[in-house]
């Protein structure tokens, strides 16, 4: 029968060479994990590596490659960008007053102003005459003298100007005062619009505001006693009533 004490000696013996053995296996299984990480390459996790399948995919969506996403994009020359053909749109120009009374209402008539004058009054009413048409408007005017067609009856002429313009202009003057002709033009200047405001313009010019006629105390004049005989505001309210029609 072995001794208790023989037992003893013997366990403690080899527990020193039993741990020294283990302790190699250990450091050898390290070695080899060690090496097998070094040769292995790193796997890239699931949640990163679709975020970067997004991306790649993304990049070649919009034309570009992964590697030139950050790139910024290139500026198109002045003539691409200001192209109508190339930017699918219409050119627009800042609108004046040409643009404004050349609008679709303004050419459904044949004039824009009539000019009722007396006979004493062409001069001036010459003159107005070239300023409208020559204005940058380019607004068409009826001159009874210049515009009536020949053989034609007076009255005629005059009621179809009058209806085949859009404004029409009384040169009141002493002289237009004296002629019944310009009255009955002037009447029946009213007779076609008598509710249309700003289509009818009196242009008050030698006379003072008492020998305004009763027949148009409804309406503002325009006061020719200015430097340039109320051509402009006669000119201006042409052009804003044409406006109205569009």
């Amino acid at each position: 029968m072995v001794s208790l004490e023989a037992c003893t000696m013997a366990s403690s013996s080899s527990t020193p060479a039993s741990s020294a053995q283990s302790k190699k296996t250990r450091d050898k299984i390290a070695e080899w994990f060690r090496q097998a990480l070094l040769k292995k390459p790193k796997k890239i996790p699931v949640s990163q590596e679709s975020h970067l399948s997004d991306a790649s995919q993304t990049a070649t969506q919009d034309g570009l490659s992964p590697g030139s996403r950050s790139s910024p994009p290139s500026h198109s020359s002045p003539e691409s960008r200001s192209s109508p053909r190339s930017s699918g749109m219409s050119p627009t120009s800042p609108p004046t007053h040409v643009d404004s009374s050349s609008s679709s209402g303004r050419w459904s008539k044949d004039y824009d102003v009539c000019v009722c004058h007396s006979e004493e009054d062409l001069e001036v009413a010459q003159e107005l005459v070239s300023y409208l048409e020559g204005s940058k408007a380019s607004l068409r005017c009826f001159l009874q003298l210049r515009d009536a067609a020949p053989g034609g009856a007076i009255v005629s002429e005059l009621c179809q100007a009058l209806s085949s313009s859009h404004c029409r202009v009384l040169l009141i003057t002493p002289g237009f005062l004296r002629d019944p002709w310009c009255k009955y033009q002037m009447l029946q200047a009213l007779t076609e619009a008598p509710g249309a405001e700003g289509c009818t313009i009196p242009l008050l010019s030698g006379l003072t505001r008492a020998a305004y006629p009763p027949e148009l105390r409804f309406m503002y004049y325009v006061d020719g006693r200015g430097q340039d005989g109320g051509f402009y505001q006669v000119k201006e309210a042409v052009i804003h009533y044409l406006e109205t029609l569009s």
